[in-house]
């Protein structure tokens, strides 16, 4: 008799935990703060480009919110201890809202938010979403380092998605680190212009590797929803890994060409 494939059960969601739920709901408030500040650059106007522009909140509350909607969720998988992956989550999303928010009031006053050192204010922002980034390159690679000492858990794929998305994420980083070690150099330097239009190069790769940690794990959740085969989710998401892997080389190549 033929036999009929039948679709693999879908294991039980674990109840979230007060630090993941806290997480959620910051990451929603980030991506809705976005939302907000387009809704404000559709009726007040302005440039789309350049150091002072509605853009930012825009991008950065989006960019902010969806990565720890989707680092909460991903690290799920990663197998560490429950109170440093905790503690871990609680440093990630304050330090989010400390980027977003300083972004935003730098919006607001209609100033750059990045490399202004014009006046003490400015430079204690700017110097604070500095330090900010250092902070999420440390919890960040924490994350990075714990999914590849342990295989990650879930279903066929999955330990391959959160794995190349952290390992991906981490070019975003070195990219956003590369720009501020730049930007503050020339801003030191007396080459304030200069500094503001030194990190276009690198945003095309560091935008594209931002999000690889929720594009590939998401894609490997939605194939545990089919009746794939094992074998066939892991080559798929094997596959798509390859094509975000090649999407990050040629923005990398780009960069490199235009620095």
């Amino acid at each position: 008799m033929p036999t009929t494939r039948t679709r693999p059960p879908t294991p039980p969601e674990l109840p979230l935990r007060p630090a993941e739920r806290l997480c959620r709901a910051t990451g929603a408030l980030l991506v809705l703060s976005g939302l907000l500040h387009l809704l404000v650059l559709a009726v007040d106007g302005g440039p789309w480009d350049g150091p002072v522009s509605w853009r930012k909140p825009v991008t950065f509350g989006l960019s902010f919110g969806l990565t720890l909607v989707a680092v909460t969720w991903v690290t799920s998988y990663v197998r560490m201890a429950a109170g440093p992956r905790a503690a871990l989550l609680l440093v990630f999303a304050a330090d989010c809202v400390v980027e977003v928010g300083g972004i935003t009031l730098q919006a607001w006053r209609g100033v750059p938010s990045h490399l202004d050192m014009e006046t003490g204010f400015d430079t204690a922002v700017s110097m604070t979403l500095a330090v900010g980034g250092g902070v999420l390159v440390v919890v960040l690679t924490a994350f990075a380092v714990a999914s590849f000492r342990s295989r990650p858990a879930g279903p066929a794929g999955m330990p391959l998605a959160v794995r190349s998305g952290f390992a991906i994420l981490l070019v975003a980083l070195a990219s956003g680190a590369v720009m501020i070690a730049r930007g503050v150099i020339l801003t030191r330097t007396g080459h304030q212009e200069a500094a503001y239009h030194s990190t276009a190069p690198l945003k095309p790769l560091h935008g594209v590797s931002l999000h690889a940690v929720l594009v590939l794990p998401a894609l490997a959740w939605l194939l545990s929803r089919t009746d794939r085969s094992e074998a066939a989710r892991e080559r798929i998401v094997l596959w798509a890994v390859g094509c975000y892997a090649a999407a990050v080389v040629a923005t990398g190549v780009q960069a490199a060409l235009a620095w």
